[in-house]
């Protein structure tokens, strides 16, 4: 499981006014904020960002001037992929190691929606045990202990992070992960990337030349 809140998409109109810097054409621009203050990008400008967003990466380099930010939820499996995305992104993570016993530990911390019936079993155990040992903890201080739930703790273990990223980034992990194995990927591509403003146009334009 995989949730995002938070989502800000930043430095539309910034980005759209360099686009126009090599042809010196900004008189040409036509975008305009709306009343809830998006910035919309009027037909001249939305014409010339897919042009040059078709033309390849040399071309697009407006599309890393806007920025994303979003709370991203997900577990551990699914981050250490995402891990592979370093160039460009910046994420900001709460902390295992500090706050592993500050609460306690329940099937909620966890994204398990994907196990079988008696893989859900066994795995109900494990969160019991973990949930002892986090207990024993908090009474005696015992750094053994504490070794023992970072230790153990499953890869389903969900945490959020606070990511930034640009369009260009978005451009090369949807192109890479919209048909993983993993059903996080799906969501990440179909619930975050495409809902963002002119995904269709400068995200996903690969599929479309």
């Amino acid at each position: 499981m995989i949730r995002f809140a938070h989502v800000s998409v930043l430095n539309l109109e910034n980005a759209m006014r360099g686009a126009r810097n090599p042809l010196a054409s900004w008189d040409k621009s036509d975008s305009f904020y709306d009343e809830q203050g998006n910035y919309v990008l009027g037909e001249n400008d939305l014409n010339l960002a897919v042009r040059l967003a078709k033309a390849g990466s040399d071309h697009r380099k407006f599309i890393r001037q806007i920025f994303v930010s979003v709370d991203i939820t997900a577990p551990l499996y699914w981050w250490k992929e995402f891990d592979t995305y370093k160039v460009g992104t910046v994420a900001n993570s709460t902390s295992t190691m500090h706050k592993i016993h500050a609460k306690p530990i329940t099937a909620e911390d966890f994204s398990v929606d994907h196990l079988t019936p008696e893989s859900a079993k066994f795995f109900g155990l494990i969160i019991d045990y973990l949930e002892s040992v986090r207990l024993e903890y908090m009474q005696t201080k015992d750094k053994a202990l504490w070794y023992d739930l970072i230790t153990m703790l499953p890869e389903a273990y969900e945490q959020t992070r606070t990511v930034t990223m640009n369009y260009e980034n978005l451009v090369n992990m949807y192109h890479a992960r919209k048909n993983h194995k993993l059903d996080e990927w799906h969501t990440f591509c179909e619930e975050f990337v495409l809902k963002l403003p002119y995904a269709k146009e400068l995200i996903v334009i690969k599929d479309e030349e």
